[in-house]
């Protein structure tokens, strides 16, 4: 690929879309960052050289900011992606509409490439609203672009993840780790082996058209993940299944609370395994998956009893 060439990556201060960002500007590629909240993206700045990485205010539902943000651009990636609503419909507006927006705005734009992350599990039948939205966002994407390389991330797991460290924090200071749908299977993946996939993919033009699913080396059920939780944190604590009415209710009444900690939406996805299929995956495209025990020790740590950082997190 041309150096200097014009990167745009919607979402480049999420969880997925930070590594990506770092992984272009290491290329010497110009990298537009497309966010609602530029000053939010502010620390993405020294991953590159002086005015290499610019974070612009554009929201994916603004067809006149996407057409900006992408206009002269050679790259797109689409790494924008929520797992709770904040205001019914934002699925719909962000994981659809707003990728089919960024897709038909890239071509218009003429774009080379195209990369849209989406996730495993997207289905139009679903009885998730997420999976529904990403199902949508696939179709809407293929149908705007359709040299567009699609990838499907299982659990993704890194220091910022939303999982692992959640359930650390958990058995720092509950009696006992609830288990809903202990025996649903995942097969989580780490987020810079799905950032090296993104360039993989730009790099291949033989992955145009084609949808990845990216997972891990291993498939743990839920119930196996919370005990090794609990092993690495050194927690001793029972697990204690929730019958799934009863989280029913509990999500229900979550909803309300600010952070939305647990949804019905939510539970629907944990009932579900979230495995690889048939689609190429990580392999495909050069890359050898990064096992879970080899990461996610060096932040659990902190989680651990008599550790004081841990400590003054859940002091806060």
């Amino acid at each position: 690929m041309q150096t200097r060439s014009v990167a745009t990556v919607f979402g480049g201060s999420g969880f997925i879309g930070r590594y990506v960002v770092k992984r272009l500007a290491a290329l010497g590629h110009v990298v537009r960052v497309a966010v609602r909240d530029p000053e939010q993206a502010a620390f993405l700045k020294p991953m590159g050289g002086v005015g290499q990485i610019v974070p612009l205010a554009i929201p994916i539902t603004s067809e006149a900011a996407v057409r900006r943000a992408v206009e002269g651009a050679d790259i797109v990636v689409n790494a924008v992606g929520i797992l709770v609503e904040s205001r019914a419909g934002d699925f719909n507006r962000l994981q659809a509409d707003g990728a089919t927006l960024v897709a038909g705005a890239a071509q218009a734009a003429g774009v080379d490439r195209l990369v849209h992350i989406s996730a495993i599990g997207a289905d139009a039948a679903s009885q998730s609203a997420y999976a529904r939205s990403k199902a949508a966002g696939e179709a809407g994407v293929m149908g705007a672009f359709g040299r567009a390389t699609i990838l499907r991330p299982s659990l993704v797991f890194g220091p910022e993840d939303k999982f692992f460290n959640r359930f650390g924090a958990m058995a720092s200071f509950l009696p006992f780790m609830p288990v809903i749908a202990g025996s649903s299977r995942f097969q989580p993946v780490y987020v810079g082996d799905v950032a090296d996939a993104v360039m993989a993919a730009l790099a291949d033009a033989t992955t145009e058209g084609k949808i990845y699913e990216l997972a891990g080396p291993k498939v743990w059920t839920f119930r196996e993940l919370l005990q090794w939780i609990l092993a690495e944190t050194r927690r001793r604590r029972p697990l204690v299944e929730i019958p799934m009415g009863v989280a029913r209710l509990q999500a229900a009444i979550m909803e309300h609370v600010p952070g939305k900690p647990l949804t019905r939406d939510q539970l629907i996805l944990l009932s579900r395994d979230n495995v690889a299929g048939d689609l190429p995956g990580l392999a495909a495209l050069g890359i050898t998956p990064t096992p879970v025990e080899q990461i996610v020790p060096s932040y659990l740590r902190r989680f651990r009893p008599g550790d004081s950082a841990a400590d003054a997190s859940l002091s806060r």
